[in-house]
């Protein structure tokens, strides 16, 4: 079965599941961890169980378990059109060449 077959329910139980895992593996109790999340053993439990918790609350148990990185896939990047990469380029293309130490060299008088 994959994820996008299983019901809400279903997900918030494999999250659940996921934290405690996460939670025994550093060997920590559940007063432990709440308590560094800073929220109740209660809070941290119901998460465990996969009942409905604010969002808040799995983040602040994932920074403490060291598992942020796992909310990077809802970074929005921003990408630039192919149109505009090109009009870039062309901004940045060099449109002349001086040199300038060719001109300081020159003595001949100036037309000016």
């Amino acid at each position: 079965m994959t994820i996008e077959q299983l019901s809400d329910m279903a997900i918030l139980q494999m999250i659940g599941d996921f934290i405690k895992k996460k939670r025994i593996g550093i060997n920590k109790t559940q007063d432990e961890l709440a308590t560094e999340a800073g929220m109740s053993r209660s809070t941290l439990s119901l998460l465990e169980r996969g009942e409905k918790v604010n969002l808040i609350t799995l983040i602040q148990v994932l920074r403490v378990l060291g598992e942020l990185q796992l909310l990077e896939a809802f970074e929005v990047s921003q990408q630039i059109s192919p149109l505009e990469y090109i009009k870039l380029q062309k901004k940045n293309q060099r449109q002349r060449v001086r040199h300038t130490d060719i001109a300081a060299e020159d003595d001949r008088p100036s037309e000016w």
